[in-house]
């Protein structure tokens, strides 16, 4: 069995971040989806939101192409994360050329520590490149419109979260 882990805060999860993973499912036969548990970002979402988010967003990418997708929650290193779930390929999502500078470094770090892990990186759809979290969070905060960056269950949830 092949499995891949699609890491990230995923506050909140996007149409980038699904695309990213419904194209990341043709690659893999299971999908671990690693929810970061950075205290440092200090996301709007607790783990708990977001794991159930993303489970409620994965769910019909899961039956439409096959492939089980899991949701893990994790605090350390992401290499010791992929060992943790047994994945053989790490998949990351890059939308510019900021994304690839920080994910070279990412790269090279992991393979020092565990060089049979790969990375594999998937550019959005020309549509989801400009999306990102922290962009989303701040239109909703500002009172724009989020509709064509997240489902409508997680825009009611940001709505619900800032008022």
């Amino acid at each position: 069995m092949r499995i891949g882990l699609y890491p990230g805060t995923f506050d909140p999860i996007t149409l980038g971040h699904s695309d990213i993973i419904r194209r990341g499912c043709s690659l893999v036969d299971r999908l671990v989806i690693g929810v970061a548990i950075n205290r440092d970002k200090g996301p709007l979402f607790s783990l708990e939101e977001r794991t159930a988010m993303i489970e409620a967003e994965c769910a019909t990418i899961s039956s439409e192409t096959g492939c089980e997708i899991v949701v893990h929650p994790f605090e350390n290193l992401l290499i010791h994360c992929a060992r943790d779930v047994g994945a053989t390929v790490i998949i990351r999502g890059l939308r510019a050329v900021a994304d690839f500078e920080y994910e070279y470094q990412m790269v090279g770090m992991n393979r020092a520590m565990d060089n049979s892990i790969e990375t594999v990186f998937l550019m959005a759809e020309a549509q989801h490149q400009a999306i990102a979290s922290k962009l989303v969070k701040e239109i909703a905060r500002l009172g724009g419109d989020v509709s064509k960056f997240v489902t409508p269950s997680v825009k009611a949830a940001l709505l619900e979260r800032l008022g």
